[in-house]
């Protein structure tokens, strides 16, 4: 149970058709939130509250719209040239959907979000993507 991150990344093993840099930011939002999601999941279910409500009420509070835009509005002083430049093109990218919970800005800087985590992913960046994963669990606890 005790595998490292590199490990585990091994069970994606389908990389993308294109260099990261080069994909469109919705694609990368768009496995950028998948990974998020993930990651989040895994950490409410390392708590004992296993109840699905529980579950999915502490979840909620990381990945909605309204919370990403807030994480990433804290991450912005720490991200380098590259990443900035990224979440920049996440921001800036015409969707073709609305929010369905949250003002248009908060949706657009969520999906910023998710793209950065996408590139990293693809970048295979792990050890930087650990780093902001668990910022985004110290920043929502308030640490």
């Amino acid at each position: 149970m005790s595998e490292s991150i590199h490990d585990a990344a091994n069970l994606f093993i389908f990389p993308p058709s294109k260099s990261p840099h080069l994909l469109n930011p919705l694609v990368l939002a768009y496995i950028g939130d998948a990974v998020y999601e993930v990651y989040i999941r895994q950490y409410v279910i390392s708590g004992a509250n296993h109840r699905p409500n529980h579950l999915h009420k502490a979840s909620t509070g990381y990945v909605s719209a309204k919370a990403q835009s807030k994480l990433l509005e804290a991450l912005m002083p720490m991200l380098s040239e590259e990443e900035v430049d990224m979440v920049k093109r996440g921001r800036n990218a015409k969707s073709g959907t609305t929010a369905k919970n949250a003002e248009v800005l908060e949706y657009r800087h969520s999906t910023a979000f998710e793209c950065l985590i996408g590139y990293l992913y693809y970048k295979q960046s792990f050890e930087r993507l650990k780093e902001i994963l668990d910022f985004a669990i110290a920043y929502k606890q308030g640490k």
